[in-house]
């Protein structure tokens, strides 16, 4: 099974699971952070994405 991480919103606490995806805007379940269009935005709140960090 892939080692699949979590990004969170710094804005609004939204967890991006790369498990799950965001298929409500396009992204595919199993879809890598660095592969999610650099104009992609928190489904939430709009944040863009460079206001998400990985979670540890």
């Amino acid at each position: 099974m892939p080692d699949f991480k979590k990004y969170h919103c710094l804005e609004c606490e939204h967890i991006y699971d790369e498990a799950k995806g965001d298929p409500d805007s396009g992204v595919a379940p199993g879809t890598r952070w660095e592969d999610i269009p650099e104009d992609w935005s928190c489904p939430i709140c709009g944040a863009p994405k460079s206001f998400f960090k990985l979670l540890r």
